[in-house]
């Protein structure tokens, strides 16, 4: 029987790189997000694991819609053995002018929709983690959570509050066998971050860029390292918050080097 995972934002970027990649390293992938569409080319690209993925359409931002999702999980499953709350969103701009709507989105998604699937998703994976079974959740911080930036600061603010709840909970979720870990990329080719990776688009705000490893990253980087912290090798570690960055936050570039 293989181990069940649950990943929020899959139907794109790096939610979607990680459902790819658990799937076909085995795992029971629930795919969960809003864009129905998108989760159905989730299943049509993954070949071969399609089969070990089950799509849930949901939004994490709707405490009734996370919550009966969940609850289909439990009576489905009855145990996670991990959690990917990869779900977010982008919104830019000074934070003078930033609209109400647009800073109550950005901490809806990022901040409060990662508590509330965390929220539900703990019961079941501290059944798996007091059986001694794999317990593991890894959610998605960012860079900009520790080295922020101007024109995102409403965003930046949102990853701070990630990497807190991640070390806090970490800590909370121990005496049951549950290890919490973050993963805190630059820039990532995904959908939700192209559109300002072309200069002038839409505010003065500009992504990391490339690294110094010579290129951004792929989704396939981050689901890497979250593999990783869903694997029993990562036993010992929880309450970390690990840079998937090519060494952008290592040290300062100075421009035109």
């Amino acid at each position: 029987m293989s181990n069940v995972v649950a990943v929020t934002g899959a139907a794109s970027g790096i939610g979607r790189g990680s459902a790819l990649r658990l799937a076909r390293d085995g795992w029971t992938v629930i795919a969960i997000d809003r864009a129905a569409d998108g989760l159905d080319a989730l299943k049509r690209d993954c070949d071969a694991a399609a089969s070990r993925i089950r799509t849930v359409t949901a939004d994490v931002a709707s405490a009734d819609g996370i919550s009966a999702a969940f609850a289909d999980i439990a009576a489905r499953e009855g145990v996670l053995n991990g959690l990917v709350a990869s779900a977010g969103v982008l919104r830019t701009g000074p934070l003078s002018t930033m609209p109400v709507e647009d800073f109550d989105d950005v901490f809806a998604v990022n901040v409060r929709g990662l508590w509330l699937t965390a929220k539900h998703a703990m019961p079941l994976l501290e059944v798996a983690g007091r059986n001694g079974d794999l317990a593991r959740a890894v959610f998605l911080a960012s860079i900009a959570g520790f080295r922020h930036k101007v024109e995102s600061g409403a965003y930046a603010a949102t990853k701070a509050a990630v990497i807190a709840l991640t070390k806090v909970w970490a800590v909370e979720a121990a005496a049951a066998g549950v290890l919490i870990n973050a993963v805190a990329p630059a820039t990532v080719d995904t959908p939700m971050v192209r559109p300002f990776m072309t200069a002038g688009a839409n505010t003065r705000y500009k992504t990391s860029g490339t690294s110094p490893l010579g290129r951004i990253a792929e989704p396939d980087d981050v689901a890497s390292v979250i593999a990783f912290l869903l694997s029993p090798e990562s036993r010992y570690v929880t309450g970390a918050v690990i840079p998937v960055d090519g060494g952008t936050s290592a040290a300062f570039v100075p421009p035109g080097r």
